[in-house]
């Protein structure tokens, strides 16, 4: 079947621990219509994760791995990703997470999207269409509430912008300076979602439906959200005019003096 979206795609998969997930995942990607190449970010998984990935690219040379030392966070994990596609010329960046709560079959969806003139398309579950199955009403709550506030209080316009399953064109992540976001957990994700919109670039969403993983450990642990929470509050007090606010001050100052 032919694509409807012209461009070489790299999908950004980072992992930790996911061997019961990662052949058939990246199997899944490459066997999407188009031409869509796999770069696993693996941060030296215990359960040999990118040993199994090393076998997969020895048979196809558009499966890709990076093996770093360690477990040093999500953000750094896309942040190396970006760094190998945009030097490969990809002109689609995605990323996704291992544990098929993204479903490559909606991979065709964001590419198209991006392809129409979207310069970040994100797989949304908080639009009509979207949805989660399998998490505690407690979860949804948290998740939602986060995403609620970052749309008041950052006017971010993507209704889910903690969301890991994106498509980037390769211009927004040359524009974007990476090494300026601060967050290296999945505030990552909101943050950039900040940056693209403060940049002007055009952002759109498509209806996923989320599906908690089953097999595996979820990876996101407590001290995220409030990380997150963090994260609004310092992207917020950034953005606020501050010449404005003391300006103001100081008349309000040489008022009360006069």
């Amino acid at each position: 079947m032919t694509p409807d979206w012209h461009g070489q795609a790299l999908v950004i998969v980072p992992t930790y621990n996911e061997k019961e997930n990662i052949t058939r995942l990246v199997e899944q990607i490459r066997a999407l219509a188009g031409d869509v190449h796999v770069l696993v970010v693996d941060d030296n998984s215990p359960d040999g994760t990118g040993d199994l990935v090393d076998d997969l690219t020895a048979a196809d040379a558009g499966i890709h791995v990076l093996h770093r030392a360690g477990k040093l966070g999500l953000g750094t994990a896309y942040k190396a990703g970006f760094a190998f596609g945009l030097a490969r010329h990809y002109q689609f960046l995605c990323t996704m997470d291992a544990d098929f709560s993204h479903s490559p079959e909606s991979l065709p969806a964001l590419l198209s999207k991006a392809s129409a003139g979207y310069d970040l398309v994100v797989g949304s579950r908080y639009v009509p269409g979207g949805a989660v199955e399998g998490w505690p009403t407690s979860r949804k709550i948290l998740s939602s509430g986060a995403n609620l506030l970052a749309h008041l209080v950052l006017g971010v316009s993507i209704r889910d912008c903690t969301a890991g399953f994106r498509c980037y064109q390769r211009h927004v992540l040359e524009a974007i300076d990476l090494d300026a976001i601060f967050s290296s957990g999945y505030s990552f994700l909101m943050e950039m979602a900040f940056h693209v919109q403060q940049a002007g670039f055009h952002c759109g969403e498509v209806p996923i439906t989320f599906v908690n993983r089953t097999e595996g450990s979820s990876k996101i642990s407590e001290s995220e959200i409030y990380k997150a929470f963090y994260t609004l509050v310092r992207l917020r007090t950034r953005a606020l005019p501050w010449d404005w606010v003391l300006a103001k001050l100081r008349r309000q100052k040489q008022e009360t003096i006069g």
